[in-house]
């Protein structure tokens, strides 16, 4: 016959119940690797991080660079402004008098900046007597300017050249020199024609008044 089972007990059921327990579960994770991980984020984080300053910094740099040259777009032209024409003949007429006529030359239209300054006057006159517009003896175009050509120049000052268009489509003047330094430096400028040049060669109109402003432009050339 059979040998009788013996009975099992409340406690090695206790322990059988725990045993299978601890099989069915996962190994435990290494206490170590838990202070590497949580090292591993904090350094990912602080990079990040300071990824994110640098390209906050690039940003707003280019920002401030992009509202410079907003602000400033307007920078380069507080130079004196002149509209240079190559001209046959030109004359100036202030009621129905004659001012001032010239030959073949340059005819300037003379704008002045309310920043301008003397500095800003002798730049002006040395670029406007070099400008190489007419072509040397052998033919070859842009290579002699007034003074090679012995030529005369006639100057004619024109604040309207800093005029802008207002919402109502008037012309605003605000970014002329006032008359009264603006006359002072336009006298200077001629000044400084006539000794780079030839006082004989430099004519002018009259300033501040309305003129009658007749010439005949020979090409047509002009610069601004």
């Amino acid at each position: 016959p059979p040998a009788p089972r013996s009975a099992i007990t409340p406690l090695q059921l206790t322990n059988s119940i725990q045993l299978h327990t601890n099989y069915m579960s996962p190994p435990p994770t290494a206490p170590a690797a838990a202070p590497a991980i949580h090292s591993r984020i904090i350094t990912n984080y602080h990079h990040n991080h300071r990824s994110n300053i640098f390209f906050s910094l690039l940003q707003f740099i280019l920002l401030l660079l992009l509202f410079h040259s907003l602000l400033f777009i307007d920078s380069s032209s507080s130079s004196m402004r002149i509209v240079v024409q190559r001209v046959k003949s030109a004359s100036v007429h202030v009621e129905g008098q004659t001012v001032s006529t010239i030959g073949p030359g340059l005819m300037a239209l003379v704008g002045i900046h309310q920043d301008d300054t003397e500095e800003d006057a002798r730049h002006c006159c040395k670029r406007l007597l070099a400008a190489k517009l007419w072509p040397n003896d052998n033919g070859g175009q842009w290579r002699q300017g007034v003074k090679q050509k012995n030529l005369e120049v006639l100057c004619v000052s024109q604040f309207t050249l800093y005029g802008t268009l207002s919402k109502k489509q008037q012309p605003d003047y605000k970014l002329a020199m006032k008359a009264v330094p603006a006359r002072a430096l336009y006298d200077t400028f001629l000044q400084l024609l006539c000794e780079s040049y030839q006082e004989d060669k430099i004519f002018n109109g009259k300033f501040g008044a309305m003129m009658d402003v007749e010439l005949v432009n020979d090409g047509p050339v002009t610069l601004v």
